[in-house]
């Protein structure tokens, strides 16, 4: 930990054991406890001498921060736990890999990239909105794409009071009956690209992630995970 005071649930964050957010909330559950008392609200400030515990399990000392890529396969899921047993993304790592969360979610049949991280506070500031982190996607569709489909999608639609913002959409390759498309959004708000292309008739076949902000998929071997070195990972946040 650093010397100096700072928020339990940042300090929860950058142990890798979640999110600042899912902190918080473990907080308010009252699964958290400082110095063997328990606490319920997250306005706590800390410093490296104070003892935190989750569970009853004390939190590990925080580690330099790191970043993997992951070539996540179809069929996945990318929570770590699932109550109906499903493969996760967590089962491809090897054994003695530290403690990761993901940076954004992919739904189970999407497919391409995933960053994973040890320091929650990085998952936080790269999934923020305001950050402007473009996500690119690949996508396959069962149709033949005409200009009028593509003015469509570009409109950034409003689906079931959603407001959905697409920065671009451009035709790949195509054939009489399907198109590969590459969409480009923002926000990476819960299956936004299945939601915008469904609202539109317009089935897809395959979503593929290509690129989150600087981060690439690139010749990443799918269930492969490679680490971002350190001075890159650096340099891009």
């Amino acid at each position: 930990m650093l010397n100096e005071k700072q928020r339990i649930a940042k300090i929860i964050a950058r142990s890798g054991i979640c999110s600042r957010r899912d902190a918080e909330k473990l907080i308010l559950e009252k699964r958290v406890k400082l110095n063997h008392q328990t606490i319920n609200t997250p306005a706590i400030q800390v410093n490296n001498t104070d003892i935190i515990e989750i569970d009853n399990i004390k939190i590990p000392t925080i580690q330099k921060t790191k970043a993997w890529l992951c070539h996540k396969p179809g069929g996945y899921i990318t929570t770590s736990n699932d109550p109906q047993n499903r493969r996760t993304i967590f089962e491809l790592l090897p054994r003695d890999f530290p403690r990761v969360i993901t940076i954004g979610r992919l739904d189970i049949n999407t497919e391409g990239l995933i960053i994973l991280t040890n320091d929650g506070e990085l998952a936080r500031l790269l999934e923020l909105p305001k950050t402007g982190l473009l996500r690119v996607y690949k996508v396959r569709v069962y149709k033949r794409i005409t200009d009028n489909d593509l003015k469509k999608i570009r409109s950034s639609p409003t689906v079931d009071g959603v407001k959905y913002n697409v920065e671009s959409v451009d035709i790949i390759s195509q054939t009489n009956s399907n198109t590969w498309l590459e969409i480009t959004i923002k926000e990476g708000k819960n299956r936004e690209i299945r939601n915008i292309l469904s609202y539109f008739d317009i089935r897809i076949n395959r979503l593929i992630r290509k690129s989150y902000g600087p981060f690439q998929l690139g010749n990443i071997h799918k269930g492969e995970i490679i680490e971002i070195p350190a001075h890159i990972l650096k340099k891009q946040i």
